[in-house]
Parts: C-alpha cells; structure tokens; sequence
C-alpha cells in the first residue's frame, strides 16, 4: 500500500495496464525531464505527485494548522502591573504625599486539564488533515487511472480499426477482381470501398479520441502539451477477485472510513475541552505596596474564582457530546453507501469480465475461422459480397463489444481498490483484436 501502510489503495496496478511498479518507488519526473519513450501509470502517478496544486496546498494547510496548536498550547500570559492610589487630592492627600504606589505580577491559574484539551483539539486537526490528504490523493490517482484507461483504450480502439481496414482492403481487392473477371457487378467493388472509407474514418476518428485522451491525462499535472504519445497497457490485462463479503471486510481501511475515525478523536477532545471549562480558573496576583508619606513598604496578595462556571460551561458540554453522538451515525450511513457501491462495482466487473472471456474464448476464435472461410469462399466465388461484408461486421461487432467490456471491468476494478485499498494484478495476456 503506498498511501498509507495498512490501507490505501495501490492504483499502479487498479487498470492490469500498467506496469507492476509502485507509484510510491518512482522517482519524482521534473517538467525538464525528456519524456519516456512508453508513458506508464507510474509516470503520470509521479507527476501529479509533484505537481497538483490540491496536494500542495495541504502543505501550507499543515503549517496552518501548526501555529493554531502552538497559539494553544501556551499558557494564560502574566500581567504586571503598577497602581497608584491616594495621589492628586486635596487637602492632606495633595500631591503624591499620602499616596500608595503597587507593584504587581498577575496571572491566572487554569484548572480542570484546559490546556492539555486544547493541545489535544489541536493536535487532532492536524492528524485529521493527513488522513484528508491521503483522501483527495486517492481520488486523483483514481481520477488518473480513469484518464489513463481512456487512452488505452484509444489506442485498442485504433488497432481494431487497423484490423477492420486490412480486412475491407482485402475485400475491395477481391471484389475488383470479381469485376474484372465479370463474376460479380460494380456496386460489389464500390461497396466494398464503402465500407473500407468508414474504417478509415473510425480509425481517425480514434487518432482524434487518443490525442483528446492524452491532452486530458496530461491537465492532471497542468501541461497543455502531453509529451507522450504512447502509453503501456492492456484492457483485457483482467485479474481474479474475491468475492464481495471479502472485500467489504476492508472498507474499514479505506480513507473515507478513516475520516471518521479521526473526526471522533476531534469531538472527544471538543466535549474533554468543553468539560474542561466547568472548572473554574483561578486568577491570581501578588505584589508589592509602598505608602509615601511613611516610606513603609508592604505585601499584597489577591485570589479570585468565577462562579457558576459549570452552568454556564453545560450547554457547551451538551453540545458536544451531541455532535459526538451523530457522528456514529454518519459513519454507519456513509459504510452503507461504500458498500452499495463496493457491491455494485464488483458485479459490474464480475460481468463484464466474463463477458470479455467467453467472447475471446468461445466467439472468436469460431469467427476467426469463419472469417477465413468466408474470405476464400469469396474469391472462389461461391459466395456474395453482402454474405461476406456481415460477417466482416460481425466480427468487428464483436471485438468491439469486447473491448468495451474489458474496459467496463477495468472501471468497475479501479472503483474496487478505491474503496478497499488493495491492489489486484493478473498477468497481461497477448490480445489481439
């Protein structure tokens, strides 16, 4: 786990079209750097690392954060003071003759653990902060794998495209073959071509999705221009996971969980600083009197307590511990939502990752061999051009339902280490279109 060591989630390898590597063991790139010759998700992982703003601004929040806790933990100031009575009267008390001048030093005695509550309030924050931090981390690793994803796919998309090219090629030079020979009438020749111009456009119209792609994984760390121009990966890469009871036996790790933990620490040490307060504090001062007109010098001493200090300090004490209660509350409801979520993601990946195995297991290598039937039963003229030209759809059809599946799955997957904080590898399996 590389965001925190129990549990976070390890997004390296959320996709399978990643390398293996840990984000956590890749050097920092630097804007300067030359770009990899194969982009990976650890490369853009590192990047965002480095160069997000909302992780940097959790840095400045610390140092914030900081200097509250050390306002805290200092104790009440001490006062000196200086009084003069009995001067500037009338009669025998004119002038400064009969007056009394006091030196004074004051301070306040706190009670009841306030100081230690405060460092504790204060502290609290600042370990709250971490786990926010790790949070929104967690989020943009998630939000690149996303990014990341859609250019793999892009660049699948794009190579299925190459294939449903070679294939249409294959039929325009057949069909004009069949023209030539006088086997078969022109429309067979330009709609064969037809259908050869729509593959090359779905292949620029996924040269156009890449680079759309690239331009919105690089946004993460504030370039314009992505700097790559392939990345490593593969959708079908799908791992074996476990059922969902055992997975949702650690959404208890996850940093949306964690929040709360942290946010109970911070209400038990608001209702132990608003307990605090019910007692009293007791100021104090001493000092030194002198009397002018007699030169003699004295002690002075003062005590002072508030009261009704605990039935004013109640409400706050109410209040509290109230706020203590409903946070319970809100971990169960928001423990039920991951889960409705966990559970959601995980049939979706179960589904589609068995969509896309039965598909490249049983439906295609059949339509591999049909599709080699088909082609020499063409040119051998034993069958049409419409007859060839479906099944040609249909085998892109059905590469294309894959594809989207196995990328369903990878969503669905990277969804899953999000709220568990575990990360699932599979081996990259070879899968051509």
């Amino acid at each position: 786990m590389w965001l925190r060591p129990a549990a976070s989630a390890v997004l390296t390898a959320a996709l399978c079209v990643a390398t293996p590597a840990r984000a956590a063991n890749v050097p920092v790139a630097t804007s300067a750097a030359p770009a990899p010759a194969r982009f990976t998700l650890d490369d853009a992982y590192a990047r965002i690392g480095q160069a997000h703003p909302d992780l940097r601004l959790f840095a400045g929040q610390r140092r914030v954060l900081e200097a509250q806790r050390d306002a805290q933990s200092q104790r009440p100031p001490w006062t000196l003071g200086v009084a003069v009575d009995n001067a500037l009267g009338s009669g025998a008390l004119s002038g400064f003759k009969g007056a009394e001048v006091s030196l004074s030093l004051a301070s306040v005695f706190e009670r009841g653990g306030k100081l230690d509550a405060r460092r504790a309030l204060a502290q609290s924050n600042i370990d709250a902060l971490a786990v926010e931090r790790e949070s929104r981390r967690l989020d943009l690793l998630a939000e690149a794998a996303r990014r990341y994803l859609a250019i793999v796919a892009a660049q699948q998309r794009i190579e299925l495209a190459e294939f449903d090219i070679g294939q249409r090629k294959r039929s325009v030079a057949a069909a004009r073959v069949r023209l030539q020979a006088g086997a078969s009438p022109e429309s067979g020749l330009l709609t064969a071509q037809a259908a050869l111009a729509r593959a090359e456009l779905d292949r620029s119209r996924g040269e156009q999705s890449l680079l759309a792609a690239r331009q919105h994984l690089a946004a993460l760390w504030g370039e314009r221009d992505p700097g790559f121009a392939q990345v490593a990966g593969d959708a079908y890469a799908l791992p074996a996971i476990q059922d969902a009871a055992a997975l949702a036996a650690l959404l208890d790790r996850t940093p949306e969980l964690e929040r709360f933990v942290q946010a109970r620490r911070i209400g038990e040490a608001r209702v132990r600083l608003a307990r605090s307060q019910a007692s009293a504090d007791l100021g104090w001062q001493v000092g030194v009197i002198r009397q002018q007109d007699s030169r003699d010098t004295a002690l002075l001493g003062a005590v002072s307590m508030p009261l009704g200090q605990r039935a004013r300090a109640e409400p706050e004490i109410r209040g509290a511990e109230a706020a203590l209660a409903v946070l319970e509350t809100e971990r169960e409801a928001k423990g039920l939502s991951l889960y409705s979520t966990l559970v959601e993601a995980h049939g979706r990946y179960r589904v589609a990752a068995l969509e896309v195995q039965r598909l490249g297991q049983d439906v295609l290598p059949r339509l591999r061999r049909a599709e080699a039937a088909a082609d020499t039963a063409y040119r051998a003229g034993a069958i049409s051009y419409l007859e060839l030209a479906m099944l040609q759809a249909e085998s892109v059809a059905v590469r294309q339902q894959r594809l989207d599946a196995a990328v369903d799955a990878q969503l669905a997957l990277i969804e899953l280490q999000r709220l568990t904080g575990e990360s699932f590898l599979a081996p990259a399996p070879g899968a051509t279109p």
